[in-house]
């Protein structure tokens, strides 16, 4: 009963957060150019130009134009994305499942090459190994995305040839095959009808930009796993079980990488909303069709309903997130009271 009412107050906690991004990105948009763009075009008269206008409240002030978008937002009416020529709520739900796909392929592969580098990295602290996974991590928060993408492209796509340049799937499946839709993400779908040769091909497409957009999340989770991970292990309860005679090993990944594991399911959760949000140079380069490359097309034409739409819903993202990671923080520490 009170994890529950700790998920519900912060829930409504949700409202001043959402209500605060909103105002700041709503008068962003309004500064920086014309907010019926999205609705007009060269072929418009003039009349129709000022019924858009007078219909989306375009020619009154900033505050009363917020005001009914809030009220659209409320209703799920986004308004109108030029970019997609769709509904922004159905331009998110389009776009949505391949960004989903690529980021929690992304974050799978941070969590455990991340948490595996930094475990060992402190379990053999100041040897060859140690010095080899810093040296990694500090490339990997170093690198530019879009700088490792196109080096990533070079070598394995027109190099080697081992990976496709991009997209979600061969064309060749796109036509010829049927992809069912069930939850939106390819590899999921794919694996449910039992379609193994869609899978492997859309496994192959997605590698090249889940690596880009996980490096710099694998260096971060490691350097926090790794520091973690030494200062759990000097703690007298790791030098108790060790005078207990219990196995190395077990004390490693059962004693101590459990506790380790706090601080760094923070990082975590906050890189796997940074993955969603900052996907866009990686799905630009990748000609990966996910909220990214939209968000990206929608700023270059000036979408502000889309550019509102995605901002908004990063948002929803982050808080759900902390929510998660809040409520794993009390199943790891039993000494957290969610309040």
């Amino acid at each position: 009963m009170r994890l529950a009412n700790y998920i519900i107050k912060r829930l409504f906690l949700l409202i001043p957060v959402l209500l605060g991004v909103s105002i700041i990105v709503f008068t962003l948009t309004r500064i920086s150019g014309n907010p019926a763009a999205g609705y007009i075009n060269e072929k418009m008269t003039p009349s129709q130009i000022a019924q858009v206008y007078e219909k989306y409240h375009f020619d009154e002030p900033v505050y009363t134009q917020f005001i009914y978008w809030l009220d659209g937002i409320i209703h799920l009416d986004w308004g109108w994305s030029k970019t997609a020529a769709l509904p922004v709520t159905d331009a998110l739900a389009y776009y949505f499942p391949a960004t989903l796909e690529l980021t929690l392929v992304s974050i799978i592969m941070a969590i455990f090459i991340g948490i595996y580098l930094g475990i060992g990295s402190a379990v053999r602290r100041n040897k060859l190994f140690d010095h080899s996974t810093r040296v990694i991590s500090l490339i990997g928060v170093s690198l530019p995305v879009f700088w490792l993408a196109l080096i990533l492209q070079f070598v394995f796509y027109y190099y080697y040839g081992l990976f496709p340049s991009g997209g979600r799937a061969s064309n060749i499946y796109y036509l010829t095959q049927s992809i069912p839709d069930i939850t939106g993400l390819i590899l999921i779908d794919s694996l449910l009808v039992g379609n193994f040769a869609l899978f492997k091909d859309a496994l192959w497409h997605i590698v090249l930009p889940a690596v880009t957009l996980s490096f710099g999340t694998i260096a971060i989770v490691t350097r926090i796993m790794r520091n973690s991970m030494l200062e759990v292990l000097s703690l007298d309860y790791i030098k108790t079980a060790r005078a207990k005679g219990l196995n190395e090993r077990s004390i490693i990944w059962k004693h101590a990488r459990k506790n380790a594991m706090i601080p760094t399911t923070t990082v975590i959760g906050l890189s796997f909303g940074g993955l969603l949000g900052g996907a866009v140079l990686t799905e630009s380069i990748f000609s990966w069709p996910g909220l990214g490359k939209w968000s990206a097309n929608s700023i270059r034409l000036f979408d502000y309903n889309s550019v509102l739409g995605f901002c908004l819903m990063i948002a929803i993202i982050y808080v759900l997130v902390n929510l998660v990671v809040d409520v794993m923080y009390a199943y790891l520490d039993p000494r957290v009271r969610l309040e």
